[in-house]
């Protein structure tokens, strides 16, 4: 199979990150960890990463316009001899229209869609097991309920669209990490 662009999507919990880190390390691709990024922009100065960092710091998801401002101005960092797998983006339909836009500028035009899937009283569990883990203020109860609930209204009609236009696998995120490993491999016809 021809991979040059890889998106992970799935609720907050589903071993995303996880598998997205994997499977760049396996393919030598460039891994766009859209939360690592934002996180990162705490250290910067200019005035879209304060806006960012403030409106990350009151708990806020981040509007499209202001993402996208984000997107593009760290797009140019992919090396272009390199694969791509985007970690946490796109979450809405508008960023997917958007972020295809500029990956076929670029070039880019063969699209897969990893879909890790789990129920949502399971996402519930493993998110305050971490935040129990790693002492996260992000993961209350609430606050993850929250975020679910944006999951469901934003990313969730999202999915047609990228069925459409990338090869898209759904996969059960219940299952050991190796075991979930071993089904992208699987279907990515990986060795």
């Amino acid at each position: 199979m021809n991979l040059n662009v890889i998106f992970f999507i799935g609720p907050q919990g589903s071993g995303k990150g996880t598998q997205a880190k994997i499977l760049a390390a396996k393919l030598g691709f460039f891994h766009w960890d859209m939360g690592a990024i934002l996180r990162a922009m705490r250290s910067e100065t200019s005035d879209l990463a304060k806006e960012v960092t403030a409106l990350i710091d009151q708990g806020f998801l981040l509007q499209d316009d202001l993402l996208l401002k984000v997107v593009k101005s760290k797009l140019s960092e992919i090396p272009s001899n390199k694969g791509v797998i985007f970690d946490g983006v796109p979450r809405r339909l508008g960023q997917a229209e958007f972020l295809f836009g500029e990956l076929q500028k670029q070039g880019r035009n063969n699209f897969v869609t990893l879909f890790i899937d789990i129920p949502k009283e399971e996402t519930l569990k493993r998110l305050l097991l971490r935040a129990e883990k790693e002492n996260r203020a992000d993961d209350t109860k609430k606050k993850i309920e929250f975020r679910l609930e944006q999951y469901y209204k934003d990313t969730f009609p999202m999915i047609d669209y990228l069925k459409e236009r990338t090869t898209f696998f759904e996969i059960d995120g219940q299952p050991s990490v190796e075991e979930v490993t071993k089904v992208i491999n699987q279907k990515l016809e990986l060795g």
